[in-house]
């Protein structure tokens, strides 16, 4: 089962669930080519691509690579 370090133990992340995360932490869409998509945000120099594949499960490894590239790992999402 994936699962990555933002949900500290609770359910599996799925590539939507990680895209709002980057949403919400200021990434704009950029573009998109099949399901490929790219994201940007003012003053990251990176761009943070995502294979976006729906309500997939995202594994961990690639969760946490798009998570440290994009510098909200470790960020928290509690309600």
């Amino acid at each position: 089962m994936s699962r990555c370090p933002w949900t500290k133990g609770g359910p599996p992340v799925r590539f939507s669930e990680l895209v709002r995360l980057l949403e919400r932490n200021g990434f704009v869409l950029l573009r998109e080519k099949g399901s490929v998509r790219y994201y940007r945000k003012s003053g990251v120099d990176r761009i943070i691509r995502v294979d976006y594949h729906g309500a997939k499960e995202v594994p961990t490894g690639t969760c946490q690579a798009i998570l440290k590239a994009a510098g909200v790992l470790g960020d928290k999402t509690d309600d």
